[in-house]
C-alpha cells in the first residue's frame, strides 16, 4: 500500500508532544482509524484535523477519551441535524414561491 497520504505515528508523537499510548487509547474507542502498513502505524492526512481537536479537548479541557467520544458523537449529530434543517428549508422554499 502506498504511504503517500499517510503520516507515521512516531512523527505525530514528536510534532504534538504526545505518547504512543495516546494513540492506543484512541484506537480502543475507535476515535481515530490507525492504518498498519508493513510494521508501521500511520494516520491518514485527512484525519489530522480530528487529531488536533482530540488533543485540544484532552490537554486543554482535560476531557478523557470516553468524554471525547461523546463530544464527537454529539458533533456528528449536530452536523446531521443541520444538514436536515437545510434540506427542509430548501424544500419549504419551493412551496413558498
Amino acid at each position: 500500500m502506498n504511504t503517500k497520504h499517510f503520516i507515521p505515528l512516531d512523527q505525530l508523537c514528536i510534532r504534538y508532544e504526545i505518547e504512543m499510548t495516546f494513540f492506543h487509547g484512541l484506537m480502543e474507542l475507535d476515535l481515530l482509524e490507525i492504518t498498519t502498513i508493513e510494521h508501521g502505524h500511520y494516520l491518514h492526512q485527512d484525519k489530522i484535523e480530528d487529531l488536533e481537536k482530540i488533543i485540544r479537548l484532552h490537554q486543554e479541557l482535560y476531557i478523557n477519551f470516553e468524554g471525547i467520544d461523546t463530544v464527537f458523537n454529539l458533533l456528528k449529530k449536530i452536523e446531521s441535524l443541520q444538514e436536515e434543517l437545510s434540506l427542509l428549508k430548501n424544500r419549504l422554499g419551493l412551496y413558498e414561491n
